[in-house]
């Protein structure tokens, strides 16, 4: 390992400047726990908003797709030799049960293969410690170096007093 690669620390504050720069994401609070080239590990805070149905009390299946497409994306970035922009190709959602009123929500993604071309991943979401409510599959599209803004890494890693 190189000098220059990130350690955890540094994906994990990257990662949280890269999720905070969604505004749905910024204002429900999403945070940053644990971001690696092994994986990506999110924590959404329970917020009312999040309802689709309100009279049952169950989360919004957009929520999830969100969350979900949130996190396979932000897998991607610490899986690559160089960080580069990597839009949604497809994204798939199996969901399992709905989500409930009042808890956490967690979720999980990692890389499972990279071509040159596209970036393959999947994650998992749940409440507490119980079985996943969602899946979801996800893959990316990479555009290289020569798509990618100049000072895109810079960005991501820039220190503290740097931004904003």
């Amino acid at each position: 390992m190189s000098s220059d690669t990130p350690d955890a620390a540094a994906w994990r504050r990257a990662i949280t400047r890269f999720v905070t720069v969604i505004p749905h994401t910024r204002g429900f609070g999403l945070t940053v726990l644990e971001a690696g080239p092994e994986r990506v590990l999110l924590r959404l805070p329970w917020d009312d908003d999040l309802l689709g149905d309100s009279t049952r009390g169950l989360l919004h299946g957009g929520v999830a797709t969100m969350l979900l497409d949130t996190a396979c994306g932000s897998s991607v970035l610490p899986a690559l030799p160089e960080p580069e922009v990597c839009p949604t190709l497809d994204l798939r959602v199996d969901h399992y049960r709905p989500g409930v009123t009042g808890q956490d929500l967690h979720v999980e993604a990692r890389v499972v293969s990279v071509t040159a071309s596209v970036v393959f991943t999947e994650g998992r979401l749940w409440q507490c410690a119980e079985r996943p409510i969602a899946r979801g599959i996800a893959n990316f599209m990479r555009l290289g170096a020569r798509n990618t803004p100049p000072g895109f890494k810079q960005a991501l890693f820039a220190a503290e007093n740097d931004h904003d």
